[in-house]
């Protein structure tokens, strides 16, 4: 037997799909609250000495969060090149946005605090913002892209070609989706500032936390009432082999209403992940109600988690349907990469995941503790 038939094409196709869904979350969860304190940086810092707090709290974590999305860019690439091509492509603009924005993060840690001058680190704290800030709202108009489908098609040569404009992308449901994301991942920020920063900071940070937490249930809530009721979603109308030919092509789909919520009726145990989403984020609040950091910052993560997670759920096999016809959708069974390639990623991903996670929480442990500002002020062991 050949090494790589040990594991079944459907099953491994399954298992990098879950492994897609962990590499997203985590750049979500890690790198999340990067990006929501730096969207609070102007909120609840009012001076240079709170600003510097802020800064450092993220400063010396932010590359090795950063790790989780090269690594979700990477897995897309090479598990799913379809998918790859066409939501890159696709999403071009939107995606060099991003860029800019987060290479603008690095530079405003590295330039900020170069001059004495005011006016100088005024303009670094705003590109923070950015920074932080328009990469949360354009993977959240992303994502609420993908729940309506993408306007791609398939030519018979596999010649993939994108249909849509950039201003298209800001539909009012996709701008919905944006809003969940900005106030999801502005609450795990503000949940990371309590843990990590004191007195006035601290206080402005908790009061922005309940708000957001608050914020992110409700607008979880409206923006799953608006799939439901006037989302359509797809779902495929023909028979298709698990383990078959990756072939968009071979296979009949089409809109259907009410869609994304069939998989809960098929495996009601699944209503626990979109549950989650609701519940989360409302004890994230309770727990910052009470001072308790540590867990608001780990219930923020699971509502993080549970919303992203629900969105793969409802979906499931589909991960990438097409608007514009919806037949040639990508599915889990049909736009992944071969069956040795599959394996050989799996092995690697189990070699490499353990050292990535041991090295993110030893990094974690060692940078416990708070940010003060006394410490800042004495330049004390703090690099921003």
């Amino acid at each position: 037997m050949i090494l790589h038939e040990l594991i079944s094409y459907d099953v491994l196709r399954v298992i990098w799909w879950l492994l897609l869904g962990v590499l997203l979350i985590g750049f979500a969860v890690t790198d999340g609250f990067d990006l929501g304190a730096g969207t609070l940086l102007p909120i609840v810092a009012r001076d240079d000495v709170e600003r510097r707090v802020v800064v450092n709290t993220v400063g010396p974590v932010w590359e090795g969060n950063q790790v989780w999305l090269i690594l979700g860019g990477g897995a897309i690439f090479a598990a799913w090149p379809q998918l790859y091509a066409v939501s890159f492509s696709g999403f071009y603009l939107a995606m060099f946005a991003v860029l800019f924005a987060l290479i603008l993060r690095p530079v405003g840690f590295k330039y900020r605090s170069a001059r004495e001058s005011e006016r100088w680190r005024r303009n670094w704290d705003r590109a923070l913002f950015i920074g932080g800030f328009v990469p949360s709202l354009i993977f959240g108009v992303a994502m609420g892209n993908v729940l309506q489908g993408v306007p791609f098609r398939i030519a018979p040569d596999m010649q993939m070609y994108y249909d849509g404009t950039f201003f298209g992308l800001l539909n009012p449901f996709a701008v919905l989706c944006g809003l969940v994301s900005v106030a999801m991942l502005t609450m795990h920020g503000a949940t990371w500032l309590v843990l990590k920063t004191e007195d006035a900071v601290n206080e402005r940070s908790r009061r922005w936390g309940i708000m957001t937490a608050l914020a992110t249930t409700v607008l979880y809530a409206v923006a799953g009432v608006v799939l439901a009721r006037f989302v359509d979603g797809y779902q495929i109308t023909s028979e298709m082999a698990a383990g078959g030919a990756s072939n968009p092509l071979l296979k009949s789909a089409a809109l259907a209403t009410g869609a994304w919520f069939e998989n809960y009726g098929k495996q009601p145990l699944l209503m626990i992940v979109p549950a989650l989403g609701l519940a989360a984020p409302l004890l994230a609040a309770i727990f910052l109600v009470v001072r308790r950091p540590l867990a608001a910052l780990l219930a923020s993560g699971t509502g993080i988690a549970a919303i992203i997670g629900s969105v793969g759920v409802s979906m499931f096999p589909i991960i990438l349907p097409s608007s514009a016809d919806p037949s040639v959708s990508l599915t889990v069974w049909d736009s992944s990469s071969s069956h040795l390639t599959l394996f050989i990623m799996l092995v690697c991903a189990v070699i490499f995941m353990p050292i990535i996670l041991a090295y993110t929480s030893w990094v974690f442990s060692i940078l416990r503790g708070k940010v003060k500002a006394d410490d800042i002020r004495d330049g004390k062991g703090h690099a921003y």
